[in-house]
Order: structure tokens, then sequence, then C-alpha cells
């Protein structure tokens, strides 16, 4: 048996995974107040810096917000929507991410969310979905721009659906970086009223789909959409991580 090499780990970072843990088991929760550096110190036996870099990773993180001077201690704030937001976001732009696995996830992603949201959806998640496709239609005389704003609110309106935040915020973030990326298909398109009109069918379809609570052809259209827009911006040779999810 052979082992891989272990990297070394600085005592700050074994100072931030105790914090973490605590707080991530509900021993410590949001509002409560951190020990005071000088007690933190103490607890963990670590000089002053060690403790000053832990916090600033805490704080760079969101987990906590400490003022300087406070006596009582750095706040431990509550799971915040806009920290995952952001630090998705850092990821799904980083360099070692190419667009072929941003654009697999997104086909998950939006399978599974078209999935849960038609077996989950009220009939105020189908009013909302049909607002949002009547703005669609009015967008294809508007213009572009207007058109895809609705196309943004019918998407969020689906993954509200699924009752699930996560799958609000990661959509949405992978969902802006895949445009993002292929921006220049939008930018240059022959025949924009062609490209908006057939798209608006498409959301025709699953709308239909949903409101008849049919969550395998729902997620069936959502990621054969995605491919069949997106897949010719993936190298050839990169497809194949794609292809099995339309099976």
């Amino acid at each position: 048996m052979e082992f891989e090499p272990v990297a070394p780990v600085r005592a700050y970072q074994r100072v931030v995974e105790q914090i973490e843990e605590a707080v991530f088991s509900g021993r410590i929760k949001p509002g409560d107040r951190l020990p005071s550096e000088r007690e933190l110190m103490v607890q963990f036996d670590v000089g002053r810096s060690t403790v000053r870099e832990a916090l600033r990773v805490l704080q760079a993180a969101e987990m906590i917000r400490s003022r300087p001077g406070d006596p009582r201690g750095p706040e431990v704030l509550a799971a915040s929507p806009a920290a995952l937001h952001r630090s998705m976001h850092r990821l799904a732009r980083a360099d070692h991410l190419g667009l072929s696995e941003l654009l697999q996830f997104r086909m998950i992603l939006d399978g599974s969310a078209h999935l849960l949201a038609a077996q989950l959806r009220t009939e105020d998640h189908l009013t909302e979905l049909d607002a949002a496709l009547e703005a669609m239609r009015a967008g294809v005389a508007k213009g572009f721009a207007e058109f895809s704003h609705a196309d943004v609110a019918f998407h969020e309106a689906i993954a509200r659906a699924t009752g699930n935040p996560l799958l609000v915020i990661s959509g949405e973030v992978v969902r802006g970086v895949v445009l993002e990326l292929i921006e220049d298909k939008l930018e240059h398109a022959d025949d924009r009223t062609a490209l908006m009109l057939k798209w608006l069918a498409h959301h025709e379809e699953v709308l239909g789909a949903i409101r008849d609570s049919d969550g395998e052809r729902a997620s069936r259209l959502a990621k054969q959409a995605l491919y069949d827009n997106y897949a010719e911006y993936v190298p050839e040779e990169q497809r194949r991580l794609l292809e099995p999810l339309l099976s």
C-alpha cells in the first residue's frame, strides 16, 4: 500500500477548522460572540498573529464580523445566500473549469430543478411562470434585452418552485457564467427574432410539462435545449461529458 504525501497544516488553519466545526454543529449559534483575541490565544495555545490570521479567514468567509477594539469578541453570522452566491461565482469562474464542465453542471441543475418544480409547483408558481412567459412573448417585439430579462425570471420561478434555495443560487450563478461565455452567440445571431421565437416555443413546452406535473418530460426538455443551444461551443472531444445526460 502506498500513501499520498500530506501538506503541512498551519496553526491558524486548525483554529479555523475548530471554530467552523463549532458553528456547523450548532455549539456556536448566529449572534453568539467568540471569546476575545486574548482568550482565544489561551484556549488554542497559539500566538496573537495566529489568532488574527484565523479571524481574518473567517471574516473573509463571512462567518464572523470582527470590529477592531470591540471587547465583546467577534460576532458569529448567520449563513448568507449572498456569501454562497459569491463563493459559487468564484468557483464557476475558476480557470480550471471550462465550458464543458459548466454546461454539464447546468444540465444537471436545470434537469433536477425542472423535475422537482413539476412535482412540487403550486398554483401560485404556475401564475408566476405564466406571467414570465407572457413577458417573454412581449419581449419578442420589444427587443432582446426585455426578452432576456423575462427568460431569467422564468428560470428563477422554476428554481423557486423546487423550494430549495441552493438550487436557486447555484442555478443563477452557473446560468450567468455560461451566458457570459457564449454571449457571442447572441450578439452575432443572424436573426434574433427567430432565435427568440425558438426559445419561446421551448419555454411553452416546459411550462406545459410543469403544469401537467410531468417531471421527466420537463427535465428532458431542459437538458436537451441546453445541449442544442450551447454544445457547439464545446470542443467535440469534450461533448461526451454532456451526452449521457440526454438519455
